[in-house]
């Protein structure tokens, strides 16, 4: 290890020769095989030597006189009566690249080839192998016919992989020879590494002649069914990148659908269902023919299969398909409906999202996934929501369904728990009922609302404190080998049963004090009235009765869970502009148009913009727009004479190079490397030190600059490292000796693991071999920037409210920046935080003095990062932005330093592009 970290160690090596070369301990011939692989073979050229090599003359050197003695070790354990010695020597031997000390080893390494056991012939044709292709022409000159004769006689098939590897490699016509004399006989019994080698070749030879595809098809369709997955997935996708035949593409995708159906590992799967989804752009009706063994795989617990196989679907479906498609995908749904951990909760709302979709494109199928569908809006979690936005979806988007879904809606409103699934089924109620159906309906849910007012019922007496807390009991009990013990348990009263005799909506009302449900039922009711086609006084009266039932409620001190109640003036102003359009005959004829039909426009309106914002729904085989012309001219930097003139160049190498690593601007690579550069030590110190930070995912790599500044040589000069935070030093700098106003680049990598700030700290430890005294030169610390591991992100705004409720740890940041607009600020803090602006930002003659906006923001590491940002701009503080931005993550790292981020940007004005 000393001497793999530059330390010179020239008088070990009699040593080593006297005392361990002919050892038999298993263990230290193998620490002699490294001491061999690395040690100096050769004598140390003399200065005429080195003046003659600086010339460009080759000057050979001198193999050491110990090299000799270590040859001969070489060779006695080449001729080693133990297989198991001479094997491992041969693998030595591969290692091994000097051609003096490998000219000796070749008859004993052509005498291992006929060995009675396999481990040393395999090796044998390894070592020969790696002879031939350094040194072939002058040490084994004739390798390649050895090999063929020991091919053609083996029957390992380990030896027999190695000798073909070395064919292939070396002798390609030999290989293309035996494989031919053997194709008939069955590849696949020479095993898994041969039948890998002979698909090399087969690609390695069509790319050179294309003519020789028609001699290679029978050999793939045959590996196509190997027992091997690794064999017959190979097979495929050479067969697809050879030929673009629809048989041969046709039974590709039949072994990939074998593959994924048959394999248990879920990467294994991931990669198939991505070659898949590549060639679905390509030979998209193949794999419609073969979907439905592709949708197999929504069985798999894993959610990111399911998402995979649901995008493939998606893309795959069409008029001919969707009813088959449409079963699996309800079979699979009820199969998620009977499972409650996360994982299921996850599939199910990608099945519901994807069935969502299916009816959307295809009417005809959504009469038969409503049915299942409703059965979910009675369940607790998202999903409910989920299904009620994809209803009221359905029935804007397509007017002949209303007829069929309203009565089902209606019917499952007495089922419903969630207070918003509760509301957009009243909203739906009220907005597209029919005026033949509206006195049913309006009976149906008046029917659910019960009488008014709306009071608690008498709350029984209240119990004791005791009688709800827990009682001890203690009794005796046998155990399995027959003695006796006392347990000891603790018991508690069983929870009263809610009643379940009250309906759900006025349970909602009433019991919960939602004063949200109750408004949408006011505009539920009024809305239903209004379709009447003759006025009718007894239900107007019981939707007065109702409105007022609500405003008192309300205004109650009684209801419980105050939290949900809107404000007493947002309620009363909504119930008496209901009763003004109840009982005031002006305000109805002027109202009843706007109430009956800007419902529906707004929400048309939402959902074409919704879908404009999903890009990720579009179909991804669009064809992307082309960067160059094909008339447009070639330039070869090579052929450009020195006297061109400018205005024939239009490119350069600093173009060339911005373009190859993504930048555009050209000074884009260099303030790059210039931000991430931190210097750490001082101009002053003996030793300058600075350091390039590249920040790649989990790993930080650093590459760090020292540069003797004095006149004398450094020797064990270390770069000591250490971290603070979440941060792990994978690879430690080695030591170095440095000369004299030298300088040297060391690296490191780091390993990251969560999003937070971290600090790198450490020393530079060196002897100055002048003194021969040790010095120490402290380094500044390097601050990791938590944007160099965000990146912008998008996420629905179910999904944010509902990580908004989940996530504990939140910062709150108040608002003091001397930027004026609140558009200009919402724009200077997505920016500067790199994050994705959720809301519809302010149009330039918007003149509102609020604004109100989410950010969301995904970590390399998976971790979530939400900012609510709520600022006002308030003339009586001369015209200040003034508010609050709130971050909520998962964890307290990416909230805390997230939150100092915008402390430290939000007061800096934008830069002026």
């Amino acid at each position: 290890m000393a001497m793999l970290g530059g330390e010179a160690m020239p008088r070990i090596l009699m040593q080593v020769i006297r005392f361990c070369i002919n050892s038999e301990d298993k263990q230290l011939k193998k620490l002699c095989m490294l001491y061999w692989e690395v040690v100096p073979k050769y004598q140390e050229m003399t200065g005429e030597e080195l003046m003659q090599q600086a010339a460009g003359h080759h000057v050979p050197r001198k193999l050491l006189p110990e090299m000799i003695l270590v040859c001969n070790a070489l060779m006695n354990d080449l001729n080693h009566p133990n297989e198991y010695v001479r094997g491992s020597m041969l693998r030595f031997l591969c290692k091994l690249k000097d051609e003096e000390l490998l000219g000796p080893l070749i008859p004993s390494v052509k005498a291992c080839l006929t060995h009675r056991h396999a481990y040393v012939r395999k090796n044998a044709a390894l070592a020969v192998f790696h002879t031939h292709k350094l040194h072939g022409e002058h040490l084994l000159p004739d390798g390649s016919d050895l090999v063929a004769e020991f091919i053609a006689a083996e029957t390992d098939t380990a030896a027999r992989r190695n000798a073909f590897m070395m064919l292939l490699h070396e002798n390609e016509p030999l290989a293309f020879e035996f494989l031919g004399q053997h194709m008939g006989d069955g590849i696949s019994k020479f095993g898994d590494g041969f039948s890998l080698l002979v698909l090399e070749l087969t690609r390695r030879v069509c790319r050179k002649d294309p003519t020789q595809k028609s001699r290679f098809v029978r050999v793939l369709f045959h590996l196509l069914g190997s027992e091997s997955a690794a064999v017959s997935y190979e097979a495929a996708w050479t067969l697809v990148s050879l030929s673009n035949s629809p048989t041969a593409v046709r039974a590709a995708a039949v072994t990939y659908a074998n593959l994924l159906n048959g394999q248990t590992d879920n990467n294994v799967k991931l990669i198939v269902l991505a070659r898949l989804e590549n060639l679905q752009k390509t030979h998209p009706k193949i794999v419609h023919e073969l979907l439905m063994d592709i949708m197999r795989a929504l069985s798999s617990p894993n959610p990111d299969i399911c998402e995979k196989v649901l995008e493939i679907t998606m893309d795959s479906v069409n008029s001919r398909n969707v009813q088959p498609v449409i079963t699996t995908l309800k079979r699979e749904l009820q199969k998620a409906l009977g499972e409650e951990d996360e994982k299921s909760l996850a599939v199910r709302h990608l099945l519901v999202d994807a069935i969502h979709d299916c009816a959307k494109r295809f009417p005809q199928v959504a009469e038969s996934v409503v049915g299942l569908l409703m059965e979910l809006l009675s369940s607790s979690d998202r999903t409910s929501f989920q299904v009620a936005m994809f209803v009221r979806g359905i029935i804007q988007e397509h007017p002949p369904l209303r007829q069929t879904l309203l009565p089902k809606l209606l019917d499952s409103l007495g089922d419903i728990n969630s207070a918003p699934v509760m509301c957009i089924v009243l909203w739906i109620l009220g907005e597209y009922t029919s005026a033949e159906q509206a006195k049913e309906t309006f009976d149906d849910i008046v029917k659910e609302v019960g009488s008014t007012p709306f009071v608690l019922a008498d709350e029984p007496k209240e119990k004791s404190p005791d009688a709800d807390a827990p009682k001890l009991v203690t009794k005796n009990v046998v155990l399995a080998d027959g003695t006796y013990a006392t347990q000891t348990s603790y018991t508690s009263s069983k929870p009263a049963e809610a009643n379940d005799n009250i309906p759900k909506l006025r349970k909602l009302i009433v019991a919960n004090g939602d004063i949200f449900v109750a408004e949408t039922l006011v505009a539920c009711l009024t809305k239903l009235v209004l379709l009447f086609p003759t006025a009718d006084k007894q239900r107007t009266g019981t939707t007065v009765m109702i409105v007022c039932a609500v405003t008192k409620l309300a205004e109650t001190s009684k209801a419980p869970n105050l939290a949900q109640r809107s404000s007493h003036s947002d309620c009363s102003e909504r119930c008496s502009l209901c009763c003004r359009i109840l009982l005031d005959p002006k305000t109805r004829n002027l109202l009843k148009p706007i109430l009956l039909e800007d419902g529906k426009k707004q929400l048309g309106n939402y959902l074409a913009k919704l879908a404009a914002d999903q890009p990720q729904k579009k179909k991804k085989n669009d064809e992307a727009t082309a960067t160059a012309q094909a008339d447009d001219l070639i330039h070869f930097r090579q052929l450009k004479s020195m006297t061109v003139s400018a205005g024939d160049v239009d490119l350069d190498d600093g173009t060339d190079l911005a373009r190859a690593t993504g930048y555009d601007k050209s000074n884009s690579i260099w303030d790059k490397d210039n931000s991430h550069c931190y210097p750490l030590s001082g101009f002053a110190d003996p030793v300058y030190a600075e350091a390039i930070v590249t920040v790649h995912d989990y790993d930080i790599l650093l590459e760090i600059l020292v540069i003797n500044r004095t006149a004398s040589t450094l020797a064990g000069l270390s770069v000591e490292l250490s971290t603070m935070g979440d941060m792990k030093i994978v690879e430690r700098p080695q030591s170095y000796t440095i000369g004299p106003l030298d300088q040297k680049t060391i690296r490191a990598s780091i390993k990251v693991s969560s999003t937070e700030t971290g600090h790198i700290f450490g020393s530079i430890v060196y002897t100055d071999m002048a003194t021969q005294e040790p010095k120490l030169i402290h380094l500044n610390d390097i601050h990791m920037d938590i944007m160099d591991y965000i990146r912008p992100a998008t996420c629905s705004d179910e999904s944010f409210r509902n990580m908004w409720a989940e996530f504990e740890w939140e910062n709150k940041v108040a608002i003091a920046t001397s930027i004026t607009s609140l558009k200009e600020f919402l724009e200077h803090v997505v920016t500067s935080t790199k994050m994705k602006c959720l809301t519809s930002p302010p149009g330039e003659g918007d003149t509102s003095t609020f604004l109100a906006a989410n950010l969301y923001a995904r970590s390399v590491f998976g971790e979530d990062a939400l900012v609510n940002v709520s600022v006002e701009k308030k003339e009586d503080n001369d015209g200040k932005l003034a508010g609050y931005i709130r971050i909520r993550s998962k964890t307290q790292g990416i909230a805390l330093s997230l939150g100092d981020r915008i402390t430290s940007v939000q007061r800096a004005l934008p830069q002026k592009q």
